[in-house]
């Protein structure tokens, strides 16, 4: 099948597809005039990079999964160590992103929000760390 139509059973754009081609998370074939021809099991590997990047997996840890995936000997312990090593880093960045909420939160409260010229929170950005 061509790459619209790839795109379309996918759900991924035809560009995002020639990205993931020259990553080699997917290796569509070519044909003799230059176009790319990609079949069923293309089809199932950009759902799966699809399904996995949704859920915000780094595209090295799509890559290891996909080779995980392809590996009928593979050891579940690998797949859930990359999935729980995914969990940490979100749960770090959902936490650092509550504290940078709380700390807008604190600097708004402090704003007078009025007509005066005086605002904390341009004070605070003023800073330097």
């Amino acid at each position: 099948m061509n790459i619209g139509t790839a795109a379309r059973l996918s759900g991924i754009s035809a560009k995002m597809i020639r990205h993931y081609e020259e990553l080699g998370l997917v290796a569509g074939r070519r044909l003799l005039n230059g176009y790319r021809d990609y079949g069923e099991s293309d089809v199932a590997t950009l759902r799966f990079i699809r399904h996995a990047r949704a859920l915000a997996f780094p595209l090295e840890d799509v890559r290891k999964l996909l080779a995980l995936w392809g590996d009928r000997n593979r050891a579940s312990a690998d797949v859930r160590r990359i999935a729980l090593d995914h969990v940490a880093a979100l749960e770090g960045k959902a936490q650092a992103m509550q504290a940078m909420a709380s700390s807008l939160r604190h600097l708004a409260k402090h704003c007078c929000g009025d007509d005066r010229p005086d605002c904390p929170i341009l004070d605070e950005l003023e800073k330097t760390l």
